[in-house]
């Protein structure tokens, strides 16, 4: 067992639970998730999607977190064991460097838009978004001062210390026991703000056309090649952050039910997202036609500005985006500190300054080129990981490992499907979206 098994983990079943629903709940969910709702047809591109997400939480995530929970380390050690049944640790290990990076480098892009989130989050608070009205023209020029090249120093910055913060307290101390007031804060939050929206005129249209089901819609390639993506994507299957807390978790725990929850979670606050930013856009008389920064940045203030008690609601919608972009910069960040521990014997407090002051520094110099940077990172080196974890834990662990580290602690034994649906349809649909996001600019 590794050092940071021993030195740490998660306390409790639904800590580790709230924790990697954090990770899989973050700008995806609510700046991309609507969009494409509204942008393929409501129910139309849902049907697609839930049927992935299904697949994927049933052995993707289910594998990740196997993988890391058997070698009790991040991507590198699990790797390094699975090639060692081989005869060879070291090639695993080298190859385990490759998700780790990754990881770094989406907690760098994902560190500026944070800083972003947390300047809006306080700008709902002081009341400065509020006063900006329907000056569309103020609206926008905000936005683009702050997403531009050192636009954002100070609250980068500000994000970066309220992560090293959470996460130099430890897994047990620290990322649980924040995901454990954040994720029912938030999922709370877009409740109150999903029954508010409800009593608003106009809403019922947003709330038509979700669920709208075209079947002529159901029978084009790209609505389920999105659908898949969004799922991929969403449910974080990169093999890094999965892999990483899975090593966190206790024998007896029953992973198989533990991705179920993350899964059924995750799939909820991006519904909850739905069904509060589409009947918004629909009361506002405005179409959901953008999506990224520009609608949670954008038009959303916009729309959320004309509302009765708008300052409310924007006050309450930002600290559900925070909780979100918190839970999730803190699993992306994590396997690169567990990889100085593992591999350097850092300390906590040390490996987490170091990768934090990393990530502050690139972060500042990039925000002119985030966007493409963030287009690397997802189109290419995340689908890489997912891969890679995905064909040491299946094709090279081979089938009694694979069985084996799922079934342990598990109420009942999974079922003869898992190993040939993870092996063959799951490694194959990872290939798929390293193809298909490099093809079409991106599906998740």
């Amino acid at each position: 067992m590794s050092e940071v098994e021993k030195r740490d983990g998660f306390s409790t079943k639904w800590g580790f639970i709230l924790a990697c629903i954090g990770s899989a709940v973050g700008m995806g969910n609510i700046w991309r998730f609507p969009v494409l709702v509204s942008a393929m047809g409501g129910m139309t591109f849902l049907i697609p999607y839930f049927i992935f997400v299904i697949f994927i939480g049933s052995t993707g995530v289910i594998e990740e977190f196997a993988l890391g929970r058997s070698a009790g380390a991040g991507p590198v050690g699990a790797f390094g064991m699975c090639t060692e049944m081989r005869g060879n640790r070291s090639i695993g290990e080298k190859i385990g460097i490759i998700p780790i990076l990754g990881s770094l480098a989406l907690a760098i892009g994902y560190s500026c838009v944070m800083g972003w989130v947390f300047k809006y989050a306080w700008m709902s608070i002081d009341g400065s978004m509020y006063a900006m009205a329907s000056n569309m023209d103020v609206i926008g020029s905000t936005f683009v001062q702050t997403a531009s090249a050192w636009g954002a120093n100070f609250w980068i910055v500000v994000a970066l210390i309220v992560s090293f913060i959470i996460m130099s307290m430890g897994i047990a101390s620290g990322i649980e026991k924040a995901n454990k007031i954040m994720m029912p804060v938030l999922f709370i939050l877009f409740i109150l703000l999903g029954i508010y929206i409800v009593f608003q005129p106009g809403s019922s249209g947003g709330y038509k056309y979700i669920f709208t089901v075209n079947l002529k819609g159901l029978a084009d390639p790209k609505v389920w090649i999105f659908a898949f993506g969004q799922a991929f994507f969403s449910l974080s299957v990169a093999g890094n952050g999965s892999v990483i807390y899975g090593s966190y978790l206790s024998k007896k725990e029953d992973i198989p039910n533990s991705a179920k929850n993350v899964a059924f979670f995750d799939t909820l606050a991006a519904l909850l997202a739905a069904f509060v930013i589409i009947p918004a856009m629909a009361v506002g008389g405005a179409e959901l036609s953008s999506g990224g920064p520009g609608l949670m940045f954008i038009y959303l203030i916009n729309i959320m500005n004309n509302m009765a008690g708008g300052r409310i609601i924007e006050v309450i919608f930002y600290l559900c985006v925070l909780f979100a972009g918190v839970s999730s910069i803190i699993n992306l960040y994590e396997a690169p500190v567990a990889f100085l521990q593992e591999k350097f014997k850092f300390k906590r407090i040390p490996a987490t300054a170091v990768i934090h002051i990393l990530g502050c520094a690139v972060a500042i110099c990039i925000q002119g080129i985030v966007s493409q940077w963030m287009d690397v990172v997802s189109i290419y080196i995340c689908p890489l990981g997912a891969l890679l974890a995905a064909v040491m834990f299946f094709w090279v662990g081979g089938k009694k490992f694979a069985e084996e580290s799922v079934n342990m602690g598990a109420n009942k034994p999974i079922g003869s499907w898992f190993y040939p649906a993870g092996k063959y349809i799951y490694c194959l649909l990872a290939i798929v979206a390293l193809i298909a996001g490099a093809l079409l600019g991106g599906i998740g």
